[in-house]
């Protein structure tokens, strides 16, 4: 079934879109071409040449890291406070993350040479996506301690948490089957710690839908990588108002 286009679709939907000053969406706002982001759809391949830098706006997407024998596990999310493709301005131009369509909506793509000239002007663009990098890198290396040393049902809140906080409404679609993809764990640790979740009241699972119905109960039983992700999105990105008053 097509997808369709939500009303008063606009390029600040997306939070970064919508931090910079005018002079800038003058440039680019024009250039940018709203698409469909459909569910398990692959943007970009790892070692994939970019051509294009994405800001989703309804959509999640996840990125991957995808090991040899084929098996991968989510390294970080992003949805209507971020940007999918920074290696094509960080200077890599490719990748060794995949990323995919977690949850379908909407986002807007830019072509990668648009993107490079506004980056390389030096100034408001240039600032916003050193500040939404450096959130990145944190939300990546708090999943890799997360994954390390804390419990599938800490690390299934964190991530329904997270995930909350890029949808207007309580409810996800996703199976237990990829959520143990995303985390990189065995499906039955999923099935457990939902089961759990959902004896204690905190969500409602059915065919591949979860609610959660009591987000303050989940949030005191995620771990600590929650709140230090969030936070630090927040502390700078915050920064980001300053992008539009001042130039580097």
């Amino acid at each position: 079934m097509a997808a369709l286009v939500p009303p008063q679709h606009s390029p600040a939907q997306n939070h970064l879109l919508a931090a910079l000053p005018a002079e800038v969406t003058e440039r680019i706002f024009p250039h940018l071409e709203l698409i469909p982001m459909l569910l398990g759809e692959v943007l970009y391949e790892s070692g994939y040449q970019l051509q294009h830098v994405y800001f989703p706006t309804t959509a999640i997407a996840s990125l991957h890291y995808v090991m040899s024998n084929g098996a991968s596990a989510e390294i970080a999310g992003v949805g209507n406070e971020g940007i999918l493709g920074i290696s094509l301005f960080m200077g890599g131009n490719t990748t060794p993350s995949r990323a995919t369509v977690q949850t379908a909506g909407f986002g807007y793509r830019l072509k990668g040479r648009l993107m490079l000239e506004e980056f390389n002007r030096n100034g408001p663009m240039l600032r916003l996506m050193l500040l939404y990098t450096q959130a990145l890198i944190t939300h990546m290396s708090q999943t890799a301690a997360c994954n390390r040393h804390h419990s599938v049902e800490q690390q299934l809140c964190r991530w329904l948490l997270l995930t909350l906080d890029r949808l207007p409404s309580n409810e996800l679609t996703m199976t237990q089957e990829l959520i143990a993809g995303m985390l990189g764990v065995r499906r039955e640790g999923i099935t457990e710690a939902a089961g759990n979740l959902q004896r204690a009241g905190l969500i409602s699972y059915r065919r591949g839908h979860i609610t959660v119905l009591d987000r303050a109960g989940l949030e005191s039983r995620t771990c600590e990588c929650y709140n230090v992700v969030k936070k630090e999105f927040h502390r700078l990105l915050n920064n980001a108002g300053t992008v539009r008053r001042h130039r580097l």
